[in-house]
């Protein structure tokens, strides 16, 4: 990321690993009072993306706001050791000890897609110290989500194991999903993969440019990249609170800004619809917003994007 957007902070670790994180804040306006009291701003990146995929917002936002932006463990430039549980409940509070050990005031959060999840998640835990949270197509679940569960007696437990063979799970489990991880991996990672798969969760693809792929590409050749790719999709979920119990400990106003044609979401309306309906049940005061734009808004319609929070934000 260019300087002229945002400069790193000085080194900064979360459970002993090196994070990455920016921040910006106009020079010319430190001195006016309306700009002391604003609330900060903090941006968390999606899935595969980091600090650079808020190129086109931390400029715009940083006239009125101090605005810092995050790389989450595992992404961008921050670590990736191999022996932490990704998920949910780590992002979050990776997310909460920044906000009161870097930024140390009331501050506004703001995530995209799995960042979006971790803005909810902090937003919820953060209490006084949160002063909004703001989700441009949040990742999670919700509590009447159903998943398949696992067998709870041993005589279940048994037979799936024989019916599966011992011989194949371990064959399957140690050599064979591996190495079609690494595989997939390997072809995802490069960066004809990343442009064609940004073209797909852009409707506009104006901006899925040089820059953009190589942002995405670089932190994939770090040492540990494939470990979390590894543990992300073993997951196979963020691993912490539904949606809706978040909701019920949110205590700050939210924004819902929606790429309203996303495709990488399954069921995108509905998911809308159940966003809004338990907004609505927790009795939180918010906005809901829905642009022509796809997966990532906040870099494929910036300038509706950034005018969208900075007139949510002057209300503050």
């Amino acid at each position: 990321m260019s300087s002229l957007v945002a400069s790193p902070n000085s080194p900064w670790s979360y459970l002993g690993f090196d994070v990455f994180s920016v921040s910006n804040t106009s020079e010319n306006l430190t001195l006016d009072r309306p700009y002391k009291v604003n609330p900060a701003v903090l941006l968390v990146h999606g899935f595969g993306a980091s600090t650079d995929h808020w190129r086109h917002n931390i400029p715009f936002l940083a006239r009125t706001h101090e605005v810092h932006a995050i790389d989450l463990l595992g992404f961008g430039r921050s670590a990736k050791p191999s022996e932490l549980n990704y998920g949910g409940d780590l992002w979050k509070d990776q997310v909460v000890a920044y906000v009161k050990e870097r930024i140390g005031r009331p501050t506004v959060i703001v995530g995209n897609s799995l960042g979006g999840y971790a803005a909810l998640a902090a937003g919820a835990a953060l209490d006084t110290q949160s002063a909004g949270v703001v989700l441009l197509n949040a990742a999670g679940y919700f509590s009447d989500e159903k998943f398949a569960p696992k067998p709870k007696d041993l005589n279940s437990r048994i037979r799936r194991m024989i019916l599966k063979g011992l011989s194949r799970d371990i064959l399957v489990n140690w050599l064979i999903y591996p190495l079609i991880q690494r595989l997939i991996f390997e072809n995802l990672r490069r960066p004809a993969a990343i442009r064609r798969t940004l073209q797909q969760v852009y409707i506009d693809s104006t901006n899925v440019d040089d820059d953009l792929v190589e942002s995405i590409h670089r932190p994939s050749l770090d040492p540990g990249a494939f470990q979390v790719f590894r543990k992300v999709f073993q997951a196979r979920g963020l691993q912490g609170k539904p949606l809706d119990a978040l909701f019920n400990d949110l205590k700050a106003p939210l924004l819902l800004l929606w790429g309203d044609n996303d495709p990488w979401l399954r069921n995108a309306k509905s998911k809308q619809d159940k966003f809004r309906l338990f907004a609505q049940k927790a009795s939180l005061e918010f906005k809901e917003v829905l642009i022509n734009a796809g997966h990532c808004p906040h870099d494929e319609v910036p300038d509706r994007v950034n005018e969208e929070m900075l007139l949510w934000l002057y209300q503050k």
